[in-house]
């Protein structure tokens, strides 16, 4: 038997920021990675062909480079650079014309103009409304629920009427910011394309706080990619960690979380068991966590209930290209721009959200694209592209090969439709279904990559199920630090670093008494009585 102060389930970025915090602690930690590979759905590497990088799940960190989390951890000092496309973002119309996000803003206003007077310095008004309140915003968001400290300061930041105003906002759909905020078709596609990296339609009430967080972490940071690829992230997490005595074990799936009169005493993973002195941090997926490492045995009977109700979000699917020339857009406004959205305007974003909805394959994809190379030239020899394009598909378990075949077909006659004479410069290509993705990580569930909804339902304090909303769970020493714990899906980090604080407090001996009284009132509250993180079941 192995032993450490914490057993970390999980080297995705978030079970790595958990595991660098603990240590950073004095914690002696230990990290089970089911796979041959850190980093999760942070990862890089060469699958098109020679030469040509791809950011092989995520890409573009607009969260990741404005977290305080990351901040906090120096990456820097670890070989992390980051770089950024000549412009942000652009959408492109059905009709050819584009909609640019650029971090001069003044060349954000100019796009925006020529779709309707006066949408520019609209454009900058919402942008200094964000600016008096990003900073406890973030803060807000990353950290853990209930975020009362910084909800007090944006409180202050707009006073009781502002924050009224922005607590209406956050509740609209992006169809309806977008016509309260501007005139024109242009800035509400820059907002609504950002809401729809969610699995959220734009009729959805709460999905335009996601379109508007993101354009305006756009126009603020831009969206930046590290130097050398996303690999980059998890190298340097994975060397801080290592300097400071933390191990990584590959190859060792968990099976099982030890419990012993309801405290997490360690982990078995491929036969071998590790035992966990102060704490075991899971990122892993909720019902992954729940249902097959604990089990309904140490489980409040509602909680296994509440688990049917947890809902995923979308499958992706995923295709890298390499393309030997830059690529062809008839429209130049997208030469310069790191991610490409095409294939929609709003209402036929509409359209596809309810195909979704309605688990059919949209005939007209939506595409997240992006141009790697243009972003940072590392990624493949001058004059070509390392290219990348995504588009959701219904939740489901099972597809086949020739449904996948033909949706890839209708992914590259999109982009044909806007750079016509792309296809034929293509000279590889690598395709991840959602099975593919969940075969290189288990986490990417059925494709999706959000580790659950961003609908309203299943956020906050409602995240993964109700009354969960923090790391802690119902199993005493035991820690969610997955994207399905709040505040959700991107790279940012905060799952990982919530987790890791709670253990922290926990093992804290002069807060000991109290946090457990804490935790077991709000057990009971939700559970009924006869619940808590010393019982037994």
């Amino acid at each position: 038997m192995e032993s450490a102060d914490a057993i970390v389930i999980g080297a995705g970025h978030n079970g790595l920021v958990a595991a660098n915090l603990l240590a950073d602690a004095g914690w002696s930690v230990i990290v089970l990675e089911a796979t041959p590979h850190p980093g999760g759905a942070v990862r890089s590497g060469y699958v098109t062909a020679p030469g040509y990088l791809s950011d092989l799940f995520s890409s573009f960190y607009p969260l990741g480079y404005a977290s305080p989390v990351l901040k906090g951890l120096d990456l820097g000092e670890h070989g992390l650079r980051w770089t950024h496309a000549p412009e942000v973002l652009t959408h492109l119309m059905p009709d050819g014309r584009a909609a640019t996000l650029s971090r001069d803003i003044a060349r954000t206003m100019e796009s925006l103009d020529r779709f309707a007077d006066g949408d520019g310095e609209r454009w900058r008004t919402t942008y200094a409304e964000w600016r008096s309140v990003s900073r406890p915003m973030l803060d807000t968001i990353l950290t853990p629920f209930p975020p009362v400290r910084h909800g007090l300061g944006v409180a202050r930041s707009l006073g009781a009427p502002g924050a009224l105003r922005l607590a209406r906002r956050l509740l609209l759909s992006v169809r309806e910011m977008g016509a309260e905020m501007f005139r024109g078709e242009g800035a509400t596609m820059l907002l609504a394309g950002c809401a729809l990296h969610t699995d959220l339609s734009p009729e959805e009430a709460g999905g335009g706080v996601y379109g508007w967080l993101l354009a305006m972490l756009g126009q603020q940071y831009g969206w930046p990619v590290p130097v050398g690829g996303a690999q980059k992230i998890t190298d340097a997490l994975v060397t801080r960690l290592e300097q400071r005595g933390g191990r990584i074990v590959y190859n060792a799936p968990a099976d099982r979380v030890l419990i012993a009169r309801g405290k997490a005493m360690g982990v078995t993973a491929d036969t071998t068991n590790y035992r966990a002195w102060k704490a075991v941090v899971a990122d892993v997926p909720a019902p992954a966590l729940y249902l097959d490492l604990v089990g309904e045995r140490w489980l409040p009977p509602r909680l296994a209930e509440d688990l049917d109700h947890f809902r995923w979000d979308g499958a992706t699917l995923k295709v890298d290209w390499a393309v030997r020339t830059r690529m062809p857009w008839r429209n130049p406004a997208a030469a310069g721009a790191g991610t490409v959205h095409l294939g929609a305007d709003l209402d036929g974003l509409t359209r596809y959200a309810a195909h979704l909805a309605t688990g059919e394959i949209p005939p007209d994809p939506f595409l997240l694209l992006g141009q790697m190379t243009t972003a940072d030239p590392s990624h493949s020899p001058e004059g070509t592209e390392s290219l990348w394009a995504y588009t959701h598909l219904p939740h489901r378990r099972e597809w086949k090969p020739d449904d996948i075949a033909a949706h890839v077909e209708r992914v590259e006659s999109a982009i044909e439709e806007q750079a016509p004479g792309f296809k034929r410069e293509v000279i590889g290509r690598n395709v991840f279904s959602p099975a593919d993705l969940e075969s290189e990580n288990p986490s990417l569930v059925g494709g999706a990559l959000g580790g659950g909804t961003a609908a309203a339902f299943q956020q906050l304090f409602l995240r993964p199920v109700p009354g969960l909303g923090r790391a802690d769970t119902p199993v005493d020493r035991l820690f969610l630090a997955s994207s399905s714990a709040h505040p959700g899906g991107g790279v940012h980090g905060a799952p990982g670093s919530n987790a890791a604080r709670a253990a922290l407090a926990r093992d804290r001996a002069v807060l000991g008494g109290a946090y457990r009284a804490l935790i077991n009132a709000g057990n009971r509250a939700v559970y009924g009585t006869g619940t808590g993180l010393r019982g037994t079941r």
